[in-house]
């Protein structure tokens, strides 16, 4: 008798904390409000709903998983009930986030343990989810209280240059860590001279550089080192119209260590660097930089180098802060001194632009 006494008690004390954390979950149900916030784990998501009367929209607020700002909305009709998960998207040029390419799992989690109903989505992989988002329609309504569930599978990003997705949990991880590590160590080859095999011959000094390197930037570069050309029989490369402190800003960028100060300050250096050596990325770069500061100060030599370096954006940009600012007329002197030395074509679209505003008065 002791020993089923001594059992039947261990039994029932062992119900009675079944029973314990039973409670303490539906207790953490019934404390549910109406709020938006997404309880967030890594790769795991809950957002928990109190009573959603018909024809009725919620939707929460932004919760974080990879790379990036996630919502649920849950919307309620007579017949149905839709639940929508999302990105949160950017049309901005400078956000370079590209949209997810997503594998998950949606389940809506009613009721409380021990009487737990749930809805399970088949599930969804490798959907790319752009601004509609992914749109889950169940074929009845929801009343009382539930948790909308996403689990994450993985997230994948589409390849630039076309190849295959890769998830961002493996293989983005791995290439960024990847990527800073190569940049580093292209660096200290520059800056410590590493096994270094051209020398670079500026105005005012000389740099020591890696044929390979430069070739692999550089088509032109290529081309010297490919042919029979005195750069490549020397081991030299003059560039005679950059300063010594330029030039190493021309390396720096080619080696992935240009510093934001160094840019700013051998921009138009730069600009000519690169569109002798026909490196585009590094003359874009020039290009948007340049639209970004103009002023009365500056504008007209702006206007020169767009012209100079087929710039478009650049030359537009010049014209309009002259014209449709009307700045011209506060430039009396520097204006009548540009039109002695300015290229005809310049000279005419601005006063075609000049001419075109007074008509338009």
């Amino acid at each position: 008798m002791r020993r089923w006494g001594g059992k039947l008690g261990k039994e029932v004390g062992l119900l009675g904390c079944v029973n314990e954390v039973v409670a303490a979950v539906a207790a953490s149900w019934g404390a549910m409000s109406d709020g938006a916030r997404v309880e967030a784990a890594p790769r795991l998501a809950q957002w928990r709903v109190d009573v959603l009367p018909c024809y009725t929209y919620r939707k929460s607020e932004p919760f974080r998983i990879g790379l990036w700002n996630w919502y649920l909305s849950v919307e309620r009709n007579n017949k149905q009930t839709c639940v929508k998960v999302f990105a949160e998207l950017s049309n901005s040029a400078k956000n370079t986030t590209p949209a997810p390419i997503a594998s998950f799992v949606t389940k809506l989690l009613i009721s409380f343990p021990p009487n737990q109903k749930t809805i399970v989505h088949p599930g969804i992989f490798d959907k790319p989810l752009k601004h509609d988002g992914f749109v889950w329609a169940i074929d009845s309504t929801v009343t009382g209280r539930f948790v909308i569930e996403i689990e994450f599978l993985d997230l994948k990003i589409a390849d630039p240059s076309g190849g295959e997705p890769a998830s961002i949990w493996a293989s983005h991880q791995i290439k960024k860590s990847s990527d800073n590590t190569a940049l580093s160590s292209l660096a200290r080859m520059l800056q410590e001279g590493i096994l270094t095999d051209i020398t670079i011959n500026a105005t005012d000094g000389s740099i020591m550089a890696h044929r390979a390197i430069l070739a692999s930037r550089s088509p032109v570069f290529r081309s010297m080192f490919s042919h029979d050309l005195k750069e490549k029989e020397l081991s030299t490369v003059d560039i005679s119209d950059m300063s010594l402190e330029a030039c190493q800003a021309f390396l720096n960028y080619i080696y992935g260590d240009l510093r934001s100060e160094e840019f700013l300050t051998h921009r138009l250096a730069l600009l000519r660097a690169a569109d002798k050596y026909d490196i585009a990325d590094l003359k874009e770069a020039c290009h948007e930089s340049l639209l970004e500061d103009i002023d009365t100060k500056n504008v007209l030599e702006r206007l020169q180098t767009a012209h100079l370096y087929r710039l478009p954006k650049l030359k537009d940009g010049c014209l309009r802060f002259l014209v449709d600012f009307r700045k011209v007329y506060e430039m009396h002197d520097d204006f009548k001194v540009f039109l002695q030395t300015a290229d005809r074509d310049i000279i005419a679209e601005i006063f075609q632009g000049i001419l075109t505003t007074w008509s338009g008065r």
